[in-house]
């Protein structure tokens, strides 16, 4: 006779499929995903494009893949001050899923037992300081992907995560903004 699960490893397991599948759908849509491609649909449906950039900017978020070129891909479509807001607004609901992630991640392995165990200290990361959530963010490359899903893990209260967060790519935004109106000030 089949015994019945426990309530509480139903929800761990529906919450690592649903994360397992997000993950996937992120990597198989980086997988196919092609700027030039996404450029030409933005050209033929003007009020999808919105949409479908806040879409990419989601799914790019568990995966390796920079969101950069897209933004610069709204500054060539819409100007600079569409691409500021379409990035800080994107990549914050990217960072929401990945604090989510590191959320779920913790619960599966029981991160709150086994984080003074962590190699070099990092059980003592100052995680929850907003010095250390705005900074980190910006390292170059995935620094602002490791802090979401530290963010996560280590249980940062919301609020201060979401004000980083926002702060911290809404400079990201303007940073690359910027240096794409150079490149183009420069290609001209």
């Amino acid at each position: 006779m089949n015994k019945p699960v426990p309530d509480g490893r139903r929800k761990r397991l529906v919450r690592l499929i649903l994360l397992l599948l997000f993950v996937v759908m992120g990597f198989a849509f980086a997988a196919f995903y092609s700027p030039a491609a996404f450029h030409e649909f933005l050209q033929k449906n003007e009020y999808l494009g919105v949409s479908a950039c806040l879409a990419v900017y989601l799914l790019l978020g568990p995966t390796p893949i920079p969101s950069e070129p897209l933004t610069l891909l709204v500054l060539a479509w819409k100007g600079p001050v569409p691409a500021v807001v379409l990035a800080t607004l994107g990549n914050t609901l990217a960072a929401v899923m990945e604090y989510c992630l590191g959320g779920t991640i913790a619960d599966l392995a029981e991160f709150e037992k086994r984080k003074q165990a962590l190699p070099f200290g990092l059980g003592r990361l100052p995680i929850h300081s907003p010095v250390f959530l705005l900074f980190g963010r910006m390292l170059p490359g995935y620094g602002s992907k490791i802090i979401s899903v530290a963010g996560g893990a280590y249980r940062v209260p919301a609020g201060t995560y979401l004000w980083t967060s926002v702060l911290s790519n809404l400079i990201g935004a303007m940073t690359v903004v910027l240096f794409g109106m150079g490149l183009i000030n420069l290609i001209r």
